[in-house]
């Protein structure tokens, strides 16, 4: 059954899975689409788009096979796949509708400008103020390699010269590379570390997490 429903989706489909964590932007704007569309949300968020990437159809979880009133994979692949080739104006008109209410609920919600110094500034001292002194890391367990914060630390210490935005990224990359969270034989990290000192580690691997985490951009910058 797991064959036929891989078929269906690569027959038809572009499949795209996206980390929430690692690009939250994205995650919020289909979230927004999928609440719009359906009056709810939550995790995992499933999103059918068009080719310029606008939402036409949307959801939470969907089992592999429908029960308890919920739509399976198997039998709602091929009626999107229908859909979309029967009535792909109707669809991309759906689309269209649906982006432009997430893009006036974002201007609704801010001022479209780009940070600036201040909310740099705000965003260090959120990342210092929950910094884990004894671990490296932020905040307790589990504890997520999260690849964005650490570029984020590198750069700041690198356009402020903050000796402390270094130290935690450099602290951090440390406890992880000597934790269990560090694939000794595949050189890669695991997807998260379920205590707060890095030694129990989630089986699964991350390969965007394992290049985007390497302490290469320390060494670069540092030389140590």
């Amino acid at each position: 059954m797991k064959i036929r429903k891989w078929r269906c989706c690569y027959e038809h489909f572009v499949c795209v899975k996206v980390d929430r964590e690692e690009r939250p932007d994205l995650d919020h704007i289909y979230m927004t689409a999928c609440q719009a569309l359906t009056g709810h949300g939550g995790w995992p968020l499933t999103v059918f788009l068009t080719p310029e990437k606008k939402p036409f159809f949307a959801g939470t979880y969907f089992p592999q096979r429908s029960r308890f009133g919920l739509s399976g994979m198997i039998e709602l692949l091929p009626m999107l796949a229908i859909l979309w080739q029967r009535g792909r104006e109707k669809a991309a008109g759906a689309g269209e509708q649906l982006l432009g209410a997430v893009k006036r609920q974002g201007r609704a919600g801010g001022t479209g400008a780009l940070p600036g110094a201040e909310a740099l500034d705000a965003a260090y001292r959120r990342l210092r103020d929950s910094f884990d002194e004894h671990h490296g890391g932020f905040g307790g367990a589990p504890k997520f390699p999260i690849p964005h914060q650490l570029t984020f630390l590198l750069r700041y210490w690198k356009r402020t010269g903050e000796a402390k935005a270094l130290e935690m990224a450099a602290a951090t990359l440390k406890a992880m590379a000597r934790g269990g969270i560090f694939d000794q034989l595949g050189f890669g990290f695991h997807r998260y570390a379920t205590d707060e000192a890095w030694l129990w580690c989630r089986t699964l691997r991350r390969c965007s997490t394992a290049r985007r985490c390497w302490p290469w951009p320390t060494w670069k910058l540092t030389r140590r």
